[in-house]
């Protein structure tokens, strides 16, 4: 009845695994606790959990980004302790097959569930503000993608009480993902979240392209979006076009588990190298996916913080297009060594050196916007600077990795793994950091605590450099990646050193919740009374924080990029309107998470083969998309009255911030421009 579960598939042995389920639970049932004690639970389907508004979902979207950050980190210090203590005849803590298990999930974790998820939290809150729009184009389609990738999430999570997660590696790769070297529901997990979560990202891709290109404020021309409108763009492309590569191979993968297929075994006619390719073909527009977000990012901070325009917005456009379309032609620089021959090799070699040229006239209009502009040292600036000379340190050592020959060398060692978190932690995850900073105030009506949040960015930096560069000279001393234990003593102190900075990157962990709760706390103080706390210069700044659901009375119209700016400086930003007109909201609806809830049913089910909840789980999933396509009554329409009502409170806000200022007393650092 129970198909391959048993009791047996708890580790009760394992004093770790255990001690996480322990924590898990302990977090979940406090978390519940708190929920029935406020009685919030009515509140929280109503408001959150069935949620159309693009906002909410995308603030979903991050606290799912942050909650798996904590369990891929837990991950990363456990490695790193266990390789600053394996040398010689001292085993550490972990066992080789928990070790195996714990890089497979921190790689799947931290680049799958955490990295997409935040992401996509930002483009979410942030696109259709900056385009002047009230909502995403597909707003059923939003929810579907959220609550899939939460099942996902799910699985991973509970991959660690119940059976085991994947040893094969983040990547998969056959042989050793096939049946015969894992015959355990390790590999099966990993199939199954990357799956529903591959979907998720597909339909996320598809969602904001549409939502970009079809429908934006009156005037808005593509080559007057912001940046990261534009980026977003460009990563939604990505999306479409390259995760179905990895739903297709995953699905692939499955076939050849569960009906004895040859897809990727060498025997009866497979080849393993197909599943390379096609993975790759996913995984190197995937870096760019993480990255051009960020990206988009930084160009918002810099100028906002430099308190100018931006240097060279065309060829920032430009440079994004050209990096997403030469993202494209370089997945085979991941298996130099893998057979291939020299003119190939060379060819990819040379589109991989090509690709940074767009990126580094990136880096030359950030500097020239910095040049001779205001600069705040604000902690949304601190991130956006120390991205700059960090991610170059990555970029030039991915150009000695361009070079097939040092590629030969050094493939597989520490020196790979530190030129990819050289590249995707400034890059992606500095960025989403400097994001939320930046928009939180947006999000949720005031700034966080600068003075934590300064202490979270300098033990995340010195954290970074302490924990990856040594691993540059320990790629180059002849040390394999991936190593449980090891018997060279020369390794050992820059492994030490690595794990000190792990503990210090922890450290900035904890510190940025300390600032999450610092700032609940002291919410008043921080209030951001008028929407524009920065003295922005795109639209999403233009309205209240929080934005109401509407996001806009009125939607502006834009004349130039730096549209909200230049409203200010005209004078009419703050303009009351003459009058409203009943807008139509999409009705919030349980479907969704049904939906996702049936998602993680399906795959636990099919990972441990119990059919009839499998068929079960899926006949759920279909009634939730057929009840959905026959509800014709799926919007709500707000009265004119309504609105005047709510903009009446927001403009009554503004007049006494405005006096406030006159005072002398700041609620905001933006001087206010307003106008009866």
């Amino acid at each position: 009845m129970f198909g391959k579960l048993t009791l047996q598939a708890i580790s009760y042995d394992n004093l770790i695994v255990m001690g996480g389920i322990g924590l898990m639970l302990v977090a979940a049932l406090t978390l519940l606790g708190l929920i029935t004690y406020f009685h919030k639970w009515i509140y929280l389907w109503n408001e959150w959990l069935t949620s159309l508004d693009h906002k909410k979902i995308g603030i979903m979207y991050i606290i799912l980004a942050l909650v798996m950050l904590l369990r891929g980190f837990a991950d990363a210090v456990m490695m790193r302790t266990q390789q600053a203590l394996a040398v010689d005849t001292n085993q550490g803590f972990l066992t080789p097959h928990h070790y195996d298990q714990i890089f497979s999930a921190h790689g799947t974790i931290m680049i799958i569930f955490m990295a997409m998820p935040f992401l996509t939290g930002l483009i979410n809150i942030v696109v259709p503000l900056q385009l002047g729009k009230r909502d995403v184009a597909f707003p059923f389609m939003n929810a579907l993608s959220l609550w899939l990738t939460v099942a996902g999430a799910l699985l991973v999570m509970v991959s660690l009480a119940i059976g085991e997660f994947s040893t094969a590696g983040w990547s998969g790769y056959p042989p050793y993902s096939e049946i015969e070297y894992s015959p355990g529901v390790g590999v099966d997990y990993w199939i199954w979240a990357l799956m529903l979560s591959g979907a998720a990202s597909t339909m996320t891709g598809i969602n904001f392209l549409v939502t970009i290109l079809l429908d934006r404020a009156p005037g808005m021309t593509l080559m007057l979006m912001p940046l990261f409108s534009w980026t977003a763009l460009c990563t939604s492309i990505l999306m479409t076009m390259a995760f179905p590569a990895l739903t297709v191979v995953t699905a692939l993968l499955g076939l050849d588990r569960y009906l004895g297929m040859h897809f990727f075994s060498n025997g009866n006619g497979g080849n393993l190298m197909n599943y390379v390719n096609l993975f790759w073909i996913w995984g190197h527009p995937e870096v760019y996916i993480l990255i051009l977000p960020a990206f988009g990012i930084f160009s918002e901070v810099i100028s906002t913080f430099s308190g100018k325009r931006l240097f060279g917005y065309k060829s920032l456009v430009y440079a994004t297009i050209v990096i997403a379309l030469l993202s494209f032609t370089v997945w085979l620089h991941h298996f130099f060594t893998m057979g291939a021959s020299a003119n190939v090799n060379a060819a990819f070699g040379i589109a991989t050196m090509v690709i940074a040229v767009p990126t580094g006239v990136k880096i030359f209009d950030w500097l020239l916007t910095m040049y001779r502009g205001r600069i705040r040292f604000t902690v949304p600036m601190l991130w956006a600077l120390a991205f700059l000379p960090t991610f170059a340190i990555g970029g030039a050592t991915g150009m000695l990795l361009a070079v097939p020959p040092v590629d030969f060398m050094v493939h597989n060692s520490e020196f790979l793994v530190a030129h990819f978190h050289n590249m995707l932690i400034p890059g992606a995850m500095f960025g989403f950091l400097s994001g939320y900073t930046f928009w939180f105030p947006k999000a949720f009506g005031f700034r966080l605590d600068e003075n934590w949040g300064k202490l979270a960015f300098w033990n995340w930096l010195v954290g970074f450099y302490l924990a990856f560069i040594p691993l540059y000279y320990l790629g180059l001393m002849g040390m394999p990646r991936r190593m449980q234990h090891y018997g060279n003593p020369e390794w050992q102190p820059f492994l030490i050193v690595a794990a000190l900075g792990a503990f210090l990157i922890f450290i900035g962990i904890n510190c940025l919740i300390i600032q999450l709760v610092v700032s609940i706390w002291k919410r008043h103080e921080n209030r951001d009374a008028i929407g524009d706390p920065w003295d922005g210069r795109s639209l999403e700044w233009a309205t209240s924080s929080p934005p109401p659901a509407y996001n806009f009375a009125v939607i502006p119209e834009v004349r130039c990029i730096d549209a909200f700016m230049d409203m200010k400086e005209k004078g009419v930003a703050y303009v009351r309107p003459t009058s409203y007109q009943a807008i139509y909201l999409p009705r919030n609806t349980g479907l969704g998470v049904i939906f996702g809830g049936s998602a993680f049913v399906f795959g636990f089910a099919m990972i441990w083969h119990i059919w009839w909840l499998a068929m079960a789980a899926g006949l759920a999933m279909l009634a939730a998309i057929i009840v959905h396509s026959f509800d014709d009554d799926n919007e709500n329409c707000m009265s004119a009255a309504e609105i005047k009502l709510i903009e009446d409170s927001r403009f009554r806000v503004l007049s006494e911030a405005k006096q406030t200022q006159k005072n002398g007393t700041h609620l905001s650092i933006n001087p206010l421009v307003y106008q009866e």
